[in-house]
């Protein structure tokens, strides 16, 4: 049977058998964003989501609502490393913005904005009568405070904020200076503002973080300032785990409500109930790299005709079971950045490669051994590549050996992943220099077109330059944009709006049977 509910589609299948799909928490084997993956709108729908069904959920864990919770962790929303804990972070923290589905900037705490005419000054105001849970006013000093931790370097957020030469608060306002313009910025400020940097830290958000006798929960605010009655429950219980595997055996069991994965790892879920599968677009960019300073794939020509030759839409399909989104470019097709008639000039053309006559010549294309996704990517691609006339050889190395290469340019392809930040900013991968431009790739224009992107605006950053000119130098090929994923318990959740940054993303719209 297939059904639609909210944004999401899915199918129930009333089955006993065990079923193994590829599982892995989000961020549990990548790097911050910008960094290597070993990571006011609609939704869009996923290509297709999934649920298995098998026997219903124990009569002692039929809580309508059911989170995981590490006790022992810190759930401070910016220095925790805690995944399950921070994807209770949306129900105690906000932002001053949040960022939606199609990766757009929505204000949260923050009601309006200036910006200086030289583009480096951003002074926010806050908005007014919001307070943490302890009754604390919100202020721009302690707004302030709250970005300042953002900026640690053990903070996630800490790659993002690297244009950010100094942070002040005022009267009800926060300022930002930039050490160059980024029309973008936020886009990159949803996060979350906490009171304190201890393992608990307060926020203003709908909910309150209790603990009696060990027993945690999250009761509902009544001085939230927008609302507790909006609130689909008033009291959410919280499963205390200890372990990372206990997680997965608590939703298997009907314990845990809802998790957070990545479909498209390398773990194994094994369904002991009925679930259901709500898809949701992530920054998480699947690429092939090439090795730009030396060899055959020194030349932009052979580079272009290699990009041509992916047909990204059978990956996406097969590989990753539309649990991806193809992508020509690099940036995700639901966000306003993405170019579509860039995108078609693009699309998949194998002969342009076999026009090359490239017949004996040989590449070695790596990948990480401990992914079978991307590892089972890497087969398709080479098989793709040598249809249309190109020997490659995939070498699958263990992480570390991988790294080892990539750093010694030891290669001519590889198979890449990173987790982007929400602007889509590409200067890890591409600048002189970048952390992730294992290729070697250097031009002396792509830091001015960097430039000019970021300075851009709404519809000129989708015409920039920058993307014309990565299609015609292709230092890397942009293959697909992996979806993360949330299930739930058949049947007790409903409407989910799920984004990349918050699970609970649209909570007031849930049914909560």
């Amino acid at each position: 049977m297939l059904a639609r509910t909210g944004s999401a589609y899915f199918i129930v299948l009333a089955t006993k058998r065990i079923l193994f799909l590829a599982f892995s928490l989000l961020l549990s084997a990548c790097g911050s964003e910008g960094g290597a993956a070993s990571s006011s709108s609609a939704s869009s729908p996923p290509a297709e989501d999934h649920s298995v069904g098998g026997s219903p959920a124990p009569e002692e864990f039929a809580a309508p609502l059911t989170l995981a919770a590490y006790p022992t962790a810190s759930f401070h929303p910016v220095l925790s490393g805690n995944k399950a804990n921070l994807t209770l972070a949306p129900l105690l923290y906000e932002g001053l913005f949040a960022v939606d589905s199609q990766f757009q900037a929505v204000p949260l705490l923050c009601e309006g904005y200036t910006v200086s005419e030289d583009r480096l000054t951003w002074t926010f105001t806050l908005r007014s009568g919001v307070t943490f849970s302890d009754g604390t006013p919100l202020t721009g000093e302690t707004a302030a405070q709250a970005l300042q931790t953002a900026l640690d370097p053990s903070s996630r957020y800490a790659g993002r904020l690297s244009g950010v030469q100094s942070i002040r608060g005022g009267e009800g306002q926060v300022v930002l200076t930039l050490s160059q313009p980024n029309s973008s910025l936020p886009l990159l400020l949803d996060i979350p503002i906490a009171l304190g940097t201890g393992a608990r830290p307060l926020g203003t958000g709908p909910y309150l973080l209790t603990d009696s006798g060990g027993s945690l929960s999250l009761t509902a605010r009544s001085d939230w300032w927008q609302g507790s009655g909006s609130l689909p429950v008033q009291e959410i219980r919280l499963a205390s785990l200890t372990k990372s595997d206990e997680l997965v055996s608590a939703f298997n069991s009907g314990e845990v409500s809802l998790i957070d994965v990545d479909l498209t790892g390398n773990s194994e879920l094994g369904s002991s109930g009925s679930y259901q599968v709500w898809d949701y677009p992530s920054t998480d960019l699947l690429y092939l790299g090439f090795n730009a300073s030396q060899g055959l794939c020194r030349d932009p020509e052979v580079r272009r005709a290699v990009a041509r030759a992916i047909d990204r839409d059978s990956l996406a399909e097969t590989i990753f079971a539309r649990h991806a989104a193809a992508a020509a470019i690099p940036v995700h097709p639901v966000s306003p950045l993405y170019n579509e008639e860039l995108a078609k000039r693009l699309a998949y053309d194998p002969s342009i490669l076999t026009d090359l006559d490239l017949k004996g010549r040989s590449l070695t294309l790596l990948v990480n051994i401990e992914n079978t996704a991307k590892s089972a990517a890497a087969n398709e691609i080479a098989r793709q590549l040598q249809e249309a006339g190109l020997r490659v050889t995939v070498e699958r190395l263990p992480w570390e050996e991988y790294t080892t290469a990539l750093a010694a340019r030891d290669f001519d392809l590889y198979l890449g992943e990173v987790y982007l930040t929400p602007d889509f900013d590409l200067s890890a991968l591409i600048a002189p220099g970048g952390a992730l431009n294992y290729g070697g790739w250097e031009d002396s224009v792509i830091s001015g077109l960097l430039s000019a992107f970021r300075t851009a605006e709404g519809e000129l950053r989708q015409s920039a330059a920058l993307y014309r000119y990565l299609c015609q130098q292709a230092p890397i090929a942009p293959i697909c944009f992996k979806n993360g994923s949330v299930l739930t318990q058949y049947g007790r959740l409903d409407q989910l709006n799920p984004t990349q940054y918050n699970v609970f993303y649209d909570l007031s719209h849930w049914t909560v049977p």
